[in-house]
């Protein structure tokens, strides 16, 4: 008897057998493809930073260290090139682990990290200088100028003669009357002319000054000419190649880190290309996208020189595929939070993070852990007209919007470029995110003392949703501020951003409560088919320990098994009726394990009251009848203040709506949902 096996059959068979060597040889393996990921290299950390004791454990265990050392006290380690087998070096690393000055080592694996822009078919790129790489060392120049006192503000002399200036659209719009009829034209009246409001603040004479920002990405060109006189050694380093210089291949793959150090810093009026936000600022550059990208090497990238650098951005995440749930390893929270704890001498570092490009896909980013880490700013998109872009993903942690493309039609965004030349054709939340970079720091060089909360703060006080309140999915929180899954608070507005900045008061200690949702039975609740749970928490607001009377970010994490993942919507819901989608459906995601104490993350309730009912929706559109899952468990976290933000800020009723009217706005719901799809399997 002939047996066929098929098509899909010998997909599956290979997979398997893929698996099964990959597990032979302990490596990783992606269960949809068979895909195997060896280890790239090991960290080990020591009880405290000990360089000469790291290189000698290396060399006992026929392996040695490359680069410096991070998080103080980590070192990466390498195989010598006579340890071949992966059984051999399996036991090199487990004999490390017994080592007694050893405290903790893991193998590190590359994982999946692209880059959040897209090519354009009209890329016009004007070139002007040639392209070298060459190792530098840092040298203190930068550290003692930060101890000089600071120069006086310098009113520019607009308009800038950088030639590419009048297309730098997003922050002066020269295009007023341009832009008008054009979204007249493709949108019947939508509102147009409106820019970021950056003039406002250069001509208070804030241009970044003594301000420091790192872009962490594929590298930069340091010699640009639009780059040079600005460059930040100290901010700088290359983890791919474990030396300080960060500039990138020249092989057409590595211009994105330079195109978003432009954005922020490029310099003004020396008839090059266009000028930055914050065309005075330091900037630097990380090279860690153009190779391995392990958890060892973001928290190399997220740490480095924490006290001297101010704001990091980033323009890249796990894949915008719309099935991916993945976020920061051990190694990278731990940099978030000493970042946050201690950067900027206890000010806490900014970092800044492009909200993903994955829309055409349906994808979420609240599926993407670095957007929803409480220590991010989370930065959306709009277009040239007040649009939502077709890649914009939409969650409840975008806090606030930057303009970005659209297609090829409508201008995109104006930068250098590799090798040493222009281009206006920049695009993406990747262009997104270096902008709220440079707007911010415009904010620092006004007021330096601010902190990493006081930034989110005024971030979202100071967005404007006016320009993009044409797009459907606005709602007003519990306080009155307008906010959507698809742009925050709104559009960034640096003027208004740097004049509440100068006033500021530093906020309040920030204080977390958490509840803790228990199922009445001990077992995960079983889950069939078509179904909506509702779970509600009662929430006193830990009047008796750490009180948050004032809420900034709410958490939920949350564990659930589903046949498939995509099919599972989570909504939650404050005590002053704030709904937050914190998941939506993502067709596309097909896999059949869940996620377990993912970190859902909400900024839409922020300043409101916690104390009253919250409820969690977790219901699923699948229609599959059989599909069936279990749900475990949910945490709610709430992050806030016992006190108003500032001196004078209102105070709302501490009084909140009850359960049953939390509820009763849930059956509401329910019943338009039940409408719309005929009724529940």
């Amino acid at each position: 008897m002939r047996i066929s096996i098929g098509r899909i059959g010998w997909h599956i068979l290979t997979v398997l057998i893929t698996i099964a060597l990959c597990n032979e040889h302990d490596s990783i393996c992606d269960e949809s493809t068979g895909n195997c990921v060896e280890p790239t290299h090991t960290v080990i950390r020591l009880a405290k930073r000990d360089d000469q004791l790291a290189r000698r454990i290396a060399a006992d265990h026929d392996m040695h260290v490359k680069g410096e050392p991070f998080l103080d006290t980590h070192y990466f380690l390498y195989h010598s090139e006579t340890t071949r087998t992966r059984r051999h070096k399996r036991a090199i690393v487990e004999r490390l682990d017994t080592h007694p000055a050893v405290e903790w080592v893991e193998e590190q694996r590359p994982k999946k990290r692209v880059k959040r822009d897209y090519i354009l078919l009209d890329n016009d790129v004007h070139h002007a200088s040639p392209f070298r790489r060459s190792v530098l060392s840092r040298d203190g120049s930068r550290r003692a100028q930060r101890q000089q006192p600071q120069s006086p503000r310098e009113i520019p002399s607009l308009p800038f003669p950088d030639p590419l200036y009048k297309d730098q659209w997003y922050l002066v719009s020269f295009h007023l009357i341009i832009r008008f009829l054009f979204v007249t034209f493709q949108h019947g009246g939508a509102v147009g002319g409106y820019d970021m409001n950056v003039r406002q603040a250069w001509l208070q004479g804030y241009a970044g000054r003594n301000v420091s920002v790192s872009i962490l990405d594929d590298g930069i060109q340091r010699d640009h000419p639009d780059l040079a006189a600005n460059y930040d050694p100290i901010a700088s380093t290359d983890i791919n190649d474990h030396d300080d210089d960060p500039t990138p291949q020249n092989n057409g793959d590595n211009k994105h880190g330079t195109r978003c150090a432009g954005e922020v810093a490029a310099l003004a009026g020396n008839n090059q290309c266009g000028v930055g936000v914050a065309y005075k600022a330091k900037i630097g550059g990380v090279r860690m996208l153009d190779g391995a990208v392990s958890d060892s090497v973001e928290a190399a990238s997220l740490s480095l020189n924490q006290d001297h650098i101010d704001i990091y951005s980033a323009s890249w995440g796990p894949e915008d595929d719309g099935k991916t749930f993945d976020g920061p390893g051990p190694l990278a929270r731990e940099a978030f939070y000493r970042g946050i704890k201690n950067g900027r001498g206890g000010k806490g570092n900014i970092f800044v993070w492009a909200s993903g490009n994955g829309g055409s896909r349906q994808d979420s980013c609240s599926a993407d852990g670095y957007t929803t880490s409480v220590y991010t700013l989370s930065i959306s998109s709009a277009t040239y007209d007040n649009h939502r872009p077709w890649y914009l993903e939409e969650c409840p942690s975008s806090i606030a919007t930057t303009y970005s493309s659209a297609d090829y039609r409508q201008p995109a965004i104006v930068t250098v470029d590799v090798p040493g030349g222009c281009t206006d054709k920049h695009t993406g939340t990747s262009a997104s995110a270096p902008l709220a970079a440079g707007i911010i720091a415009l904010a620092l060089e006004a007021n330096p003392e601010l902190t990493w909360r006081d930034m989110q703060h005024l971030v979202l006080r100071t967005a404007n949703w006016k320009p993009l309140e044409n797009n459907p999915g606005w709602s007003r929180n519990g306080v009155g501020r307008m906010v959507s899954n698809k742009f925050g608070y709104g559009l960034m507005d640096g003027g208004a951003l740097v004049n509440m900045a100068k006033n500021w008061k530093t906020v309040p200690e920030q204080h977390i409560c958490t509840y803790e949702y228990r199922l009445a039975n001990p077992n995960p609740r079983p889950i069939v088919g078509r179904f909506q749970l509702n779970f509600t928490l009662d929430v006193n607001g830990c009047e008796s320990g750490t009180p948050v009377l004032y809420l900034e970010h709410v958490q939920v994490h949350a564990t659930v098994r589903y046949l498939k993942r995509g099919d599972l919507k989570l909504t939650l819901f404050s005590p002053s009726g704030t709904r937050s989608v914190l998941l939506p459906p993502r067709p596309q995601d097909f896999n059949a394990n869940g996620f377990h104490k993912w970190p859902f993350l909400s900024v839409q309730q922020w300043g409101e009251d916690p104390r009253g009912t919250w409820l969690l929706m977790v219901e699923s559109v699948t229609t599959n009848p059989a599909a069936t899952g279990t749900f475990h468990d949910w945490t709610l976290l709430l992050y806030g203040t016992a006190d108003p933000a500032q001196p004078g800020d209102p105070v709302y009723s501490a009084t909140p709506p009850t359960s049953q009217g939390v509820l009763s706005r849930v059956q509401q719901l329910t019943s338009q949902v039940r409408t719309f799809f005929g009724g529940f399997g």
